[in-house]
């Protein structure tokens, strides 16, 4: 990882401890309309954009709602948690800092809407550090497919070869080392029950940002 120029990190639940954030969203929105929360839901979603998860939910559950009526009404129970209270995940600007100091090139790949990383990303210090922040939304297939690592390089001025790839959940794992970057997994909590094939797909795992201080 030494030899990585550029450092392409995800958000939730890689820097920012939002997981248990999205899981109460998901819980609240679908309990007003009278469905209770599948255990599969929250895993189809996490590597999904806002439109192709709004899409997802409306096919599944037969909404009438557009997917435009989805995304709003998910950003704006989102919204006040990412600009005022979602915290870092331990050690995570200390290692940024580390990083930008040292002169590495970094950018963020989020499913996350723009409108929610931007207040959360200078809240926490961290967007002056950041050389680009791409989202799902700006390419055409989810986390389990190389994109937006690759549109985040793009943007880095770097080859995938040169860039290391800090992913939670396994479909990054997969789409970052199809696409030739280095994978670094990061526990989370809330995947825990793809605990073993994210660490044993990695190229390196970390339970804490603190191990790579």
């Amino acid at each position: 990882m030494r030899d990585c120029r550029g450092m392409i990190f995800d958000l939730d639940g890689t820097l920012l401890d939002s997981m248990g954030v999205w899981s109460q969203i998901d819980v609240d929105f679908l309990a007003k309309r009278g469905i209770d929360l599948p255990e599969d839901y929250q895993q189809a979603v996490t590597p999904m954009g806002a439109r192709q998860a709004a899409d997802y939910t409306i096919e599944r559950f037969h909404l009438p709602d557009t997917p435009e009526m989805l995304m709003e009404e998910w950003l704006s129970m989102a919204y006040e948690a990412y600009s005022r209270d979602i915290p870092l995940k331990p050690y995570a600007y200390e290692y940024v800092e580390k990083l930008y100091r040292e002169g590495k090139k970094l950018a963020i790949a989020t499913s996350s809407d723009r409108y929610l990383v931007l207040p959360a990303l200078e809240r926490t210090g961290l967007l002056p550090m950041m050389t680009s922040v791409v989202t799902a939304a700006e390419v055409s297939r989810g986390k389990g497919f190389p994109d937006i690592y690759q549109r985040a390089a793009e943007h880095l001025g770097l080859r995938a070869s040169d860039c290391a790839v800090y992913e939670d959940i396994i479909e990054g794992i997969r789409g970052a080392k199809a696409g030739g970057f280095l994978a670094v997994g990061v526990y989370e909590k809330q995947n825990e029950e793809n605990y073993q094939q994210i660490r044993a797909e990695s190229d390196l795992y970390i339970h804490s940002f603190r191990e790579l201080l």
